[in-house]
């Protein structure tokens, strides 16, 4: 086929030696299958801000470290240096996450190398050696359900372990190979602990796929992964081999009134001989 002008630079430097053909366009980036060698890759080509219908929302990018303290500046004042700064973080925070999540065993398609926008990464393929279908696109057994599901929620453990949520987690999210179920497209995924919308995103990712999954075996629809699962991350308990319930029984015993107010009366002493203290010294001086 035609070779995409996004592509050239990376076929005239070596890096792919053939563009076979284009798997997909959506919202935020095109995909395209290329040869690199002996291997079949992914190209994944994102979209210019302005072409783009999915939007950088606010949310996603909570809690995303900048070292540069210079950039960081331009990013807050949304000056033209910091929205072109705040394009390139957006698009490098998948290739980031792809790195660390693969290195945490979590399924996720191989990174190969980031270039001017492109992302170069494992092809996903099923058992026969073509594209695997996105999980919406393929009719389970209940025992399939079932398996898929766990699978994963220990991925989802295991990105949470590594300090990432997905974000956007659903049937159009992930792909299946032969072994089961692949997460794919990242570019939002956000950091749990400093992001104040990361309880909600996690709960949301694994409703996604409790609700999809129900489908399937109706009694998955009553597990209760989401709740168990920040709970043993918010106790510092939470591992990548965590093993679930699938239930979550809330605290429900009443705080001690009493000792609460015993615990402020004792810092408000605190402060205010903290005060005196710094009236008399001054009085000296």
């Amino acid at each position: 086929m035609k070779i995409p002008k996004r592509l050239q630079p990376l076929v005239d430097d070596g890096m792919i030696d053939e563009v076979v053909t284009q798997l997909m366009s959506g919202k935020e980036a095109q995909v395209f299958v290329v040869r690199c060698g002996e291997q079949l890759w992914c190209a994944k080509v994102f979209k210019e801000a302005k072409k783009r219908s999915f939007k950088q929302a606010v949310q996603y990018q909570e809690g995303r470290k900048v070292r540069n303290s210079r950039r960081a500046r331009a990013m807050a004042k949304k000056t033209r240096y910091g929205q072109k700064e705040q394009e390139q973080a957006w698009l490098s925070a998948e290739v980031d996450a792809l790195y660390q999540l693969s290195q945490a065993g979590v399924r996720v398609p191989q990174p190969h190398g980031f270039v001017d926008g492109v992302l170069l990464m494992d092809l996903i393929q099923d058992e026969e050696g073509q594209v695997a279908p996105r999980l919406d696109e393929v009719t389970l057994s209940p025992e399939q359900a079932r398996d898929y599901y766990a699978q994963l929620m220990a991925d989802v453990v295991r990105m949470l372990s590594a300090g990432l949520i997905h974000g956007d987690l659903s049937p159009f999210n992930v792909l299946v190979d032969d072994q089961g179920p692949v997460i794919i497209d990242l570019p939002q995924a956000v950091n749990a602990a400093s992001n104040n919308s990361a309880e909600m995103m996690l709960q949301r990712d694994v409703d996604n796929m409790r609700r999809y999954f129900g489908q399937f075996a109706p009694e998955l629809l009553k597990m209760d992964y989401g709740k168990e699962i920040w709970h043993l991350y918010e106790e510092g308990e939470l591992h990548p081999e965590a093993r679930l319930t699938g239930t979550f029984e809330p605290d429900t015993a009443e705080a001690d009134v009493a000792e609460l107010m015993a615990v402020i009366e004792a810092t408000k002493e605190e402060e205010e001989d903290r005060l005196a203290r710094e009236r008399a010294d001054r009085d000296e001086d």
